[in-house]
């Protein structure tokens, strides 16, 4: 008589999974930002107050992160669980691409700096080709510059001034 193990036929417990804690983490970050931003007046959507859109992005986030706990929740057997293969890669060189865009937007211009952003974090993922990021930067750069600067009419640097 053998005696099996349980560990290998059971899916991993539900609050393992990868997409449940994902949705769990959204929705505690919207309620503590929705908790936040309790005290700031709100306004209308044509005289905004300094609480609509941070309130605003916490519902949506609360919304994608409920979305996101439903798709974990219903994931077979065979969903992936949280502790295979934590991507650290990702995390650091998108959170480090992030940081140098800060740093450096101001002394290098909007272009440049857009372009470092989009370098660094090009390797954040494996197979992502050189077309790829320069389609990705100039895209970028081009709404940043729309947005920004024409449409908004903000005073940031575009190129750097040496």
């Amino acid at each position: 008589m053998t005696i099996q193990s349980n560990q290998d036929s059971q899916p991993p417990a539900v609050p393992v999974r990868k997409n449940v804690l994902a949705g769990l983490l959204f929705m505690a970050i919207a309620v503590l930002g929705l908790w936040l931003s309790r005290e700031y007046p709100i306004g209308t959507a044509l005289r905004m107050g300094t609480g609509y859109v941070p309130r605003l992005l916490c519902w949506v986030l609360l919304a994608l992160g409920a979305c996101v706990l439903v798709q974990g929740l219903r994931e077979g057997p065979g969903g992936q669980d949280a502790g295979a293969d934590f991507g650290w890669r990702p995390l650091v060189l998108v959170t480090a691409s992030i940081a140098l865009f800060g740093l450096s937007v101001e002394r290098l211009g909007l272009v440049v700096a857009i372009l470092l952003l989009a370098g660094v974090s090009a390797y954040a993922t494996r197979g992502r080709s050189l077309l790829e990021t320069i389609l990705a930067a100039l895209v970028l750069i081009a709404l940043s510059w729309g947005i920004f600067i024409f449409a908004l009419q903000l005073t940031i640097r575009v190129w750097p001034e040496w």
